[in-house]
């Protein structure tokens, strides 16, 4: 097949937690991540790239999952009101990053300031453990970890700006810390918690694609294991199992499937624990169904200590 996609380059404004801190956000499509791309091994990728009028910057893109070109990168150059149409051969299987890449400091500019996303290429004949069987899966969830460097005030207070791209030079200053401010999923702090968590039942198979552009990461299911993990995303390689937590490569995507037992709230995250829960890399799945008391029981309840 050739599948057609559509990605318009959008410069917004966006919150980025729940302290009201704001970044101009340079997406694909409007998000943060962009949106995963998914064919099959073989398939024509065509991509119409359009930078749209109002924005202020070139931009491109780079598929790591595409052969030649910079991945893309030096034929897709548009200008604001400019459109690019780019077809690429989907030859590897596995799960791979797109990003914008136009060059010098602008590129970690604009990855960090919210433009990548992914790419699923299936294998033609399915999913495969390291037997050859048949990996079948219930629900896919994409999970893209980015990381933000937001310049703050002489007060300590994170800056606001007016216009995309005002923040240049000041957000290279913190870029070269290598010092992440907020390091999240699917954009912002708290994206998939509360209302917005992820859903499952027990006896579902679930698939997290996760994807880090720019830093590595350190995925890990709390209460939960990696049961087939695809870690480089390739799915010709065979998956490693029941793993506790897996290295996503800065750069890079990959695969973890898992079959939830038990019900209950399950928080998937960046085992950096202190990205996890202080900078906001995490997010929870709900899990609905019966409790099984021989996976896990509470024997007594909490009370004093018996000697």
């Amino acid at each position: 097949k050739v599948v057609e996609i559509t990605l318009p380059i959008i410069e917004k404004k966006m919150q980025i937690d729940d302290e009201g801190t704001e970044i101009w956000a340079l997406t694909f499509n409007g998000s943060v991540p962009g949106p995963m791309i998914v064919v099959h091994e073989g398939d024509y990728v065509e991509v119409t790239l359009q930078n749209l009028p109002e924005n202020g910057m070139e931009h491109n893109v780079d598929f790591h999952s595409a052969t030649g070109a910079l991945g893309g990168g030096a034929l897709t150059k548009v200008l604001p009101g400019e459109q690019v149409v780019l077809r690429w051969k989907a030859t590897k299987p596995g799960v791979f990053v797109y990003h914008c890449a136009p060059g010098d400091v602008m590129i970690p500019y604009h990855v960090t300031h919210g433009m990548s996303g992914a790419v699923m290429v299936l294998p033609r004949d399915g999913l495969k453990d390291a037997a050859g069987n048949p990996v079948a899966y219930d629900r896919a969830y994409f999970i893209g970890e980015q990381d933000y460097y937001i310049p703050r005030d002489e007060d300590g207070n994170f800056k606001k700006y007016d216009l995309a791209g005002e923040d240049l030079a000041e957000s290279l200053d913190v870029m070269r810390t290598l010092t992440p401010t907020h390091v999240v999923f699917n954009g912002r702090a708290g994206s998939m918690t509360g209302d917005n968590a992820l859903r499952a039942k027990v006896g579902e198979r679930v698939l997290f694609i996760h994807a880090q552009a720019n830093r590595d990461s350190r995925p890990h299911l709390i209460g939960g294991h990696g049961d087939f993990v695809w870690e480089g995303g390739s799915f010709n390689d065979r998956p490693d199992t029941n793993m506790e937590t897996w290295f996503i490569r800065g750069g890079s995507a990959g695969v973890m499937a898992y079959t939830f037992e038990q019900p209950g709230i399950y928080a998937y995250v960046n085992h950096n624990l202190i990205e996890a829960v202080m900078l906001g890399a995490t997010a929870h799945v709900v899990v609905d169904g019966e409790w099984d008391d021989d996976l896990m029981m509470q024997v007594t309840k909490p009370g004093p200590i018996v000697s």
